[in-house]
Order: C-alpha cells, then structure tokens, then sequence
C-alpha cells in the first residue's frame, strides 16, 4: 500500500505512524533491487536539493549526492564556510530562499531546533541528516538492513551497547518502539535515555506490542539479541575530558566477540552486528591511535585502538556495517522520492 508523504519533511521519527516507516523500509528496498538489476530511474528529472552540513559526513553526503543524481536531481553542497545559515542571515531567511531554488533541502547539523525552524519557515521537504538529538534518515537505512537479515522486523530484539542518552539510541528506541520490536539500552545507569522519552516510547509499545529496556549488564541484555547496535562513545566536536568521563565508565560496555557468542547462544534466529560508522575499532585512524596512546596504559582494551567495538567483531561474520552503510543511499533516495513525489 502507498502512502502519500509528498511534501513531508522528516525530521524526528517521532513524526511517522508505524505504516509510514515500514512504507519506506519497503521503498527503499524496491529502489535498492531496481538498481541491482541495472534500472536507473529518473524519477525526479530536472529537479534540485541542496544539502547543508554544519558537521562534516562521509556516508550522509555521498548517499544524498548519490542518489540525488540517480533521481535525475542537480545537487549543491553548503557547508558552514560557504553559507550565512544562522550567521549573517537568519534560519527562517535562509529557508525562504533555498525554497525558492530547491525542491529539498537536507541539514545536518547541531541543534534540533535549527532543523525545526529550518522546516516551519521552508515550503519544500526537510530531511534530517543528523542533529545532536535525533537521525532519521539512518532509522531507515538500518531497519532496511534489519529487514534484509530476518525477512521482518517485529519482536526482534535489539541491544544498544553504549552512551544511550543521544541521537542514535534516542532514534532507534523511537524507531524500535513504532516497529514492535524490543528495545533494550546497554549503558551505566547515567548514561540512559531522556525519562520523558522511555515513557514515551512505552506509550507507543502499548500499541505496537514492543518493548523498550535499560540495563546496565552487557551480558545479561545481550542475551538472545538479534541486532548489537552500537556508535562511538564520544562524537566529533567533544572536548579532551569527554574521553576521560566516557572510558571511566564505557569500557564494559565495548561489544567484542564474547557479546556475539552469547546473543547468539540459544537463538535460533541469529544474531547480526550494526554500527552507523564511522567506528574506532584499530590503529589505521588518528583517533584510534590517539585514544592508545593516551589512555591505552590505563585501560588496555583500547591498546589497539579499539574503542566501542574490537576489529574481530567489525570484520567477522556477524558484521552488515558496510551493508548498512550502503543502504543509507537506498533509503535516502526513498525517502527524497517519497516526498518530492515524481
């Protein structure tokens, strides 16, 4: 069944009934078999977006790039040195003109009230490539891939290891919840999700038949998981003393083969491992190195410049990161397509 989402911005999955989600996750897997059988559809010819980044990307702006031109679109990248975007001009100024050259605008920023008021005052579609509170646009990507790996998505279980108070646990609870699937947060007890949130999402789960947890023992929420989702324990920007508060605390929590082995004990679905990347899981990266050197003596699992998931993990059978990774381009070219409207 189609639904009508033209026009629609997408800024919080908050913001989508569970048919609109699963709309997408289903769109964006048509689009994804359309291009393996060689089908490039214009669909959205001679049409423009421009995609705006306060925070730099490799995957955001390649997928949108990537897809926008596969859609027939003319792409123009912004970043915060080639734009007055909440500067020399106002976020509601901004978006009254780009609307006047565009058909879609995506931002990937800081603050989620920039992308809100980017969307109140703009007359064209509003995609949220990232804000410090929510990712939407990876909601899609990852419950595609989920769906790819078990043919469904409701009641499976999906266990995040790590800081579960910003965008990518607060996105997939949400995202989870809508899906009627389990949920369970894996991180010290401080480090958990707004309560106004949970309350939330259990709200939401009262309907869709899912389930939404916190533990603060790795091994007992791992149990019988069919995804281990985690994301670096310390985003671009953060000072110095965040690694100093995060390791303190985040290193039992780092997802190793030993969490496979026992999500996948008993379970007969299986289990997969998901990372929005990009992850610090060797020494090949300046982060990585940086971390062993100045912390590795003090907590010798990040000796080898494995910080929220060792190398074994990340190359192992369990691993769709990089499917992941590749599906950001299907969804997102789902979800420009969605509400552009061909």
């Amino acid at each position: 069944m189609a639904f009508n989402l033209k026009q629609r911005d997408l800024l919080k999955m908050l913001d989508f009934t569970t048919d609109e989600i699963n709309y997408l996750i289903d769109l964006s897997i048509e689009l994804k078999k359309q291009r393996q059988c060689g089908l490039i559809n214009n669909y959205l010819k001679n049409k423009n977006i421009v995609i705006m980044f306060q925070k730099t990307s490799t995957r955001t702006r390649c997928s949108f790039e990537v897809a926008a031109r596969e859609l027939g679109m003319g792409v123009t990248f912004l970043d915060s040195g080639s734009s007055q975007f909440g500067k020399k001009e106002s976020i509601a100024d901004t978006a009254k003109v780009l609307s006047r050259y565009y058909d879609g605008i995506e931002f990937r920023g800081f603050a989620q009230k920039d992308v809100e008021e980017l969307a109140k005052y703009a007359s064209i579609p509003v995609w949220n490539g990232l804000t410090n509170e929510s990712h939407p646009t990876q909601m899609i990507a990852d419950m595609m891939t989920i769906k790819e790996n078990f043919g469904h998505l409701k009641g499976l279980k999906l266990v995040y290891c790590g800081d579960a108070r910003f965008n990518m646990a607060n996105s997939l609870m949400v995202t989870c919840a809508k899906l009627g699937m389990h949920f369970v947060g894996c991180a010290p007890k401080k480090f958990w999700a707004d309560k106004n949130l949970i309350k939330k999402c259990r709200e939401i789960c009262a309907v869709t038949g899912g389930k939404v947890e916190f533990s603060e023992n790795k091994m007992e929420a791992t149990k019988k998981a069919n995804i281990i989702y985690t994301d670096v324990w310390v985003s671009m920007g953060e000072p110095e003393s965040a690694w100093k508060e995060r390791l303190q605390v985040m290193c039992p929590f780092q997802v190793d083969m030993k969490t496979m082995k026992n999500a996948e004990k008993d379970n007969p679905k299986g289990v997969i491992f998901m990372h929005c990347l990009p992850a610090y899981h060797g020494l090949d990266t300046e982060v990585g190195k940086w971390v062993a050197e100045k912390f590795g003596n003090k907590y010798p699992i990040v000796k080898k410049g494995e910080v929220e998931v060792t190398n074994e993990v990340v190359v192992s059978k369990y691993s769709k990161c990089f499917d992941e990774a590749e599906n950001r381009m299907h969804s997102i070219k789902a979800i420009m397509l969605a509400t552009i409207g061909a």
